[in-house]
């Protein structure tokens, strides 16, 4: 059994952006792991992970169509293009843990176990939830596959301040992923 540090900021965003980046990759190289899955709504977390693992398979999860504005996304497609450029994939899907749950919520004000087991992994941290989730999502289409390691970072709001290594699955098999490592997320 090896040993290995996590990191832990003093404080959440996209202040640790740059780091949490770097950290990911640093892990990545020392475990052989090829996949790596980002949260980033504009691109801007997603053009600097995709300079950071260029040459691995980079999914940058970019949230749902129509999440802010029908038949639009937030990124933004110069940021769009230099993903592209640098070899990363994009992914624009509904979140894992919110979709249907949520409509169910809006419509009838009830709390649904997607909801429970969101709050459940904030309690890590809302980068670390994202990083489940956004897992779960590239697994669902096929841009992973389920059962390898996994490198998952995402944040609290904007930029990134958590990274982990996540045993993938799809979001149907959610509870055969396994949470093997924090990589560096904040401490309050």
């Amino acid at each position: 059994m090896g040993e290995t540090k996590a990191v832990y900021f003093d404080k959440p965003g996209p202040d640790n952006t740059r780091t949490t980046l770097e950290l990911g990759r640093e892990r990545a190289d020392a475990l052989g792991i090829e996949d790596i899955v980002v949260a980033s709504y504009t691109g801007r977390t997603g053009v600097l992970a995709s300079e950071v693992f260029k040459g691995l398979n980079v999914v940058v999860v970019g949230g749902v169509y129509g999440f802010e504005e029908v038949n639009t996304v937030a990124m933004l497609p110069e940021n769009r293009s230099r993903i592209e450029h640098n070899g990363a994939k994009i992914l624009h899907t509904g979140h894992a843990f919110g979709m249907m749950g949520r409509a169910v919520k809006n419509k009838f004000g009830a709390i649904q176990v997607d909801e429970i087991v969101a709050n459940v992994l904030r309690l890590l941290s809302q980068g670390v939830k994202v990083g489940c989730e956004i897992t779960c999502m590239a697994a669902d289409a096929g841009l992973i596959k389920a059962g390898a390691e996994v490198i998952a970072i995402a944040g609290s709001a904007r930029g990134a301040d958590s990274a982990i290594v996540i045993r993938a699955s799809n979001t149907h098999n959610f509870f055969e992923s396994r949470m093997l490592e924090i990589i560096c997320k904040p401490r309050g």
